[in-house]
């Protein structure tokens, strides 16, 4: 396949991928529409079963008066099953958009060069973490929140940040770029999965004891002791690999390139900022005992500051060395013309 084709197979595979989750956010709504209509304790059993994997026969039977018919448990069962299936699908889609966006290069290379990539790629690590850990943790119930996040990045990439594909920049040409952004975007995931589980902690927490607490989406979700528990666990996972992404792969790689390990840079700087917030989260709760709502809170400052470095740095800032991520590569004819001409001219 030529480079164009590689090109232009993973601008389709994007478009697939979105279309997909688009499709996998309807039957998610329609999900959750449905779990309107279901009793708190048959939701929280059609969630068990869903995440679980159990076997059909499990699952409430047909009413007498009607049979042959699915139970609204069963419809809520089926319709979790097909939104993981597609949303898996998507993210193959959106996968082999990744490899196709990498093979397109001239020479090949990784699918990181530019903002469009980089987002693209982050919104992959955060469906991929989620598909991960879906089993782990049963989170069935976080499903229309993670793909509707994921369509909104991709979206806003496809509409404003997409360029065409480029030779990396020569700062970028290094070894230290595929450990350093794969260590990266992997912490980035796992954060957004823990902060997704933070928000939702917030939101069964301010319901309460009351009747929206136990019907509908929120009797699906699990309690407080629970998302809390998770949300935690995901945090500490996320947490040394970021450590690793921000403090011994960057700044080895900023030696490599500017010859110095430590430059203020605003995104270095942010980046630091993300990793003191999650430190303090993890140590408050280790010693101070937070829990529950201060702990969700400080988590989702975490995520605020995450994302900002991710995304804002490049829009406010005018000094960060990391700017050439919005920048253009020039086309090798211009390059030839450039040399081309003469020093008089």
């Amino acid at each position: 396949m030529t480079d164009g084709a590689w090109e232009t197979l993973s601008n389709q595979a994007i478009a697939a991928a979105g279309l997909a989750y688009f499709v996998a956010l309807l039957v998610h709504l329609a999900e959750w529409a449905a779990l309107r209509q279901v009793a708190p304790r048959e939701a929280a059993l059609v969630g068990a079963g869903d995440a679980a994997g159990a076997d059909p026969e499990a699952a409430p039977a047909p009413a007498p008066d009607q049979p042959g018919r699915r139970t609204t448990a069963e419809r809520v069962a089926f319709l979790g099953r097909l939104g993981f299936l597609v949303t898996c699908i998507a993210a193959a889609a959106h996968l082999v958009a990744l490899v196709g966006r990498g093979m397109a290069a001239d020479p090949n290379r990784v699918p990181w060069g530019n903002m469009y990539e980089f987002t693209t790629t982050g919104t992959f690590i955060v469906a991929a973490m989620y598909l991960g850990l879906y089993r782990r943790f049963k989170l069935n119930w976080m499903a229309p929140l993670v793909v509707g996040f994921v369509l909104t990045i991709l979206m806003v990439a496809v509409i404003w940040l997409h360029e065409p594909v480029q030779p990396l920049r020569e700062a970028l040409n290094s070894y230290w770029l595929v450990i350093h952004v794969v260590a990266a975007a992997i912490a980035t995931g796992a954060f957004t999965v823990g902060g997704i589980t933070s928000i939702v902690y917030l939101v069964k927490s301010r319901a309460g004891d009351s009747e929206k607490a136990t019907r509908g989406w929120l009797g699906r979700v699990p309690d407080l002791v629970t998302l809390d528990k998770i949300a935690y666990r995901v945090h500490a996972f996320a947490f040394p690999v970021w450590t690793f992404a921000v403090l011994i792969t960057g700044p080895i790689w900023a030696h490599e390139a500017w010859s110095r390990y430590w430059n203020w840079d605003p995104k270095e700087v942010w980046a630091f900022i993300t990793w003191v917030v999650y430190a303090g989260y993890l140590h408050a709760r280790a010693t101070a005992g937070w829990k529950g709502r201060n702990a969700a809170i400080l988590a989702l400052v975490g995520l605020g500051t995450l994302w900002f470095n991710f995304i804002g740095i490049n829009y406010f800032s005018t000094t960060s060395q990391h700017s050439y991520a919005l920048e253009q590569v020039p086309a090798r004819h211009e390059v030839v013309a450039r040399t081309s001409v003469s020093p008089g001219m």
